[in-house]
């Protein structure tokens, strides 16, 4: 062999990993930290709701026969505490619902006598289709202020942003009880409770959208507006394309990720908003289903509800960041 026909020092003569290999690669360790992530998650979240409701004063045992006016014996006590391993020590009882957990036993609710996991199957749709609709209608609503601030100027921006900022500082409960005042007690044409009908979402999904929209809102128009302004913008408009063309085409583009990025935060307001929209509304779901589990000391079901949200809170983050990298390739690429 030739000197110029070695092979250079600190390479070997096997093929060197190709750019898919690579990204493949990549994309593996991403998913592995997302997964890691995401357990971790669902330990923090099961870890503060074990201590956490064992530090609310009462006895569970009173729950799980029904409540303090039950005025069950002291044998009846003794029984239940038995039964659910509520005699045992802490640490045994805790470690006992981490081993029951991570095999997917949610236990029975103390309230409703059913597993949690038949409780959840029947008012999870109920809450995902009323947090669904009003991510749909916060993102419309958002893109549609951010789009017309923008085309209309200075003065289109300051009414846009005070729109936005009067929006997202509006708490649910009161917003609740103004369209109820206005749409159904004056005017009568929604029903002021939530039913199964397309009517009867409208107003809960309203008081959900609205605060949102404007927290989206006003990080969606200042990134627009940055987007506007630069160079990519400035090069559109050189070869003659029109103002609406470099907003659609280019900077709605842009204005885009800072929602897609909250999406994941966004779904978490949602739920915890739930809680006062389904309670307001008598809505049945989650929201209204946890509500009743805190007070009545249900712990299978609060369980049960909170590792739900914190698990679909991890899943719509991994989404949003999928949803950011098909967007923007770069941000996959750094």
């Amino acid at each position: 062999m030739t000197e110029s026909t070695k092979i250079p020092s600190g390479t070997s003569g096997t093929a060197q990993p190709s750019g898919f290999a690579g990204r493949a690669a990549s994309a593996a360790r991403w998913l592995l930290g997302k997964l890691a992530g995401g357990i971790f998650v669902l330990w923090a979240v099961a870890t503060a709701i074990f201590f956490g409701l064992r530090m609310i004063p009462g006895d569970p045992a009173e729950a799980i026969m029904g409540g303090p006016g039950s005025q069950a014996s002291a044998e009846a006590l003794a029984a239940a505490r038995a039964q659910y391993g509520l005699d045992q020590p802490l640490y045994v009882q805790y470690f006992g619902q981490l081993w029951r957990l991570a095999k997917g036993d949610f236990g029975t609710s103390y309230s409703l006598k059913s597993p949690v996991v038949e409780v959840l199957a029947e008012l999870v749709p109920s809450t995902l289709i009323l947090a669904g609709l009003a991510l749909l209608v916060a993102w419309v609503l958002a893109l549609v202020v951010s789009v017309l601030s923008t085309r209309s100027g200075s003065l289109g921006s300051a009414l846009g942003s005070g729109l936005e900022i009067v929006s997202a500082a509006v708490p649910h409960f009161w917003l609740a009880s103004v369209l109820i005042m206005l749409f159904s007690t004056m005017l009568g044409w929604l029903p002021p409770v939530s039913t199964n009908t397309p009517s009867g979402l409208v107003l809960p999904v309203i008081t959900l959208a609205l605060p949102l929209a404007g927290f989206m809102g006003q990080l969606m128009r200042d990134t627009m507006a940055e987007a506007q302004r630069s160079a990519f913008a400035l090069s559109a408009r050189a070869r003659g394309e029109s103002e609406t063309g470099v907003l659609l085409r280019h900077s709605l583009r842009h204005a885009a990720l800072p929602g897609i990025a909250l999406s994941g935060w966004a779904l978490g307001s949602l739920l915890s908003g739930a809680v006062v929209v389904e309670a307001i509304f008598a809505r049945p779901g989650l929201g209204r289903s946890l509500l009743s589990a805190v007070t009545a000391r249900d712990i299978p079901l609060v369980t049960g509800v909170a590792l739900f949200s914190a698990a679909a809170y991890v899943l719509i983050m991994a989404f949003s960041d999928v949803a950011e990298r098909l967007v923007d390739p770069r941000i996959g690429k750094s």
